[in-house]
């Protein structure tokens, strides 16, 4: 029995990296957990495979977030085959990816997290809780610069934030609690790799100027905190680094 024993949980992007972490956090304290995935199979089914082997429940669902065909099939997974969904991770970002069409970041990041959102609620009861997972370039994009590679994410990024806040009334209406959890730049991220590779020496100059950068265990270690952490709907915990954008 753990913490989150009853919980019914998609974690959005949750085949590699950040969210694989946070679902094996999650279900290592009890909780049934859709992992996510857009292509790759073979990776979401080891997530899974791990996560059982440790005692856990899960379930790899590939569906893309940009078509409400892959939304709806995520939710009717967990009510499917958990019963339900009161824990909502919106973690799937991307955007500097190749060939994905240059409106993918916005449709990726805003759209997509909008829908999902949009899909889950009709059947999350009241005490569920929704967790926005951001970065500090992004959520500060509209006062601090950041890396040329990196300002369409962050820019599409804030517009998701900005239009999932705008649903918190209707959120808090049905008893549903919204936090989002924002980061620095993630050591061994596929984004964080992908703007090196744009930018040669971003991330090590980040590094320099924020002291150290978290790994994806660190940071799913902080996210996985807020799934059930006493703060008011609408509150930023802020993870490493924050000061270098506040100041």
């Amino acid at each position: 029995m753990g913490a989150l024993d009853g919980t019914k949980a998609i974690v959005t992007g949750s085949s590699r990296g950040i969210g694989a972490e946070v679902a094996r956090l999650l279900a290592e304290d009890g909780a049934a957990v859709v992992v996510n995935y857009r292509q790759k199979a073979p990776r979401a089914n080891r997530v899974v495979a791990g996560i059982e082997a440790a005692g856990g429940q899960a379930l790899a669902v590939g569906a893309d977030l940009t078509a409400p065909e892959g939304t709806k099939a995520l939710v009717d997974a967990a009510v499917e085959n958990f019963g339900g969904l009161n824990l909502l991770v919106l973690n799937a970002s991307g955007g500097m990816e190749a060939g994905l069409g240059d409106d993918y970041a916005l449709k990726l990041n805003r759209d997509a997290q909008v829908g999902m959102l949009n899909a889950a609620i009709e059947v999350m009861p009241a005490g569920s809780r929704v967790v926005f997972i951001t970065s500090h370039q992004a959520h500060f994009i509209n006062s601090v610069e950041t890396m040329d590679a990196y300002e369409p994410v962050a820019r599409s990024k804030r517009a998701g934030e900005d239009a999932l806040r705008e649903l918190i009334p209707a959120l808090t209406e049905r008893g549903i609690s919204f936090v989002v959890v924002s980061g620095d730049m993630i050591e061994g991220t596929v984004t964080a790799t992908l703007l090196d590779r744009a930018a040669p020496g971003a991330i090590e100059a980040r590094r320099q100027e924020a002291g150290r950068l978290y790994s994806v265990e660190e940071f799913a270690a902080e996210i996985f905190k807020m799934v059930s952490a006493d703060v008011p709907t609408g509150h930023t915990e802020y993870v490493g680094g924050a000061e270098h954008f506040t100041r």
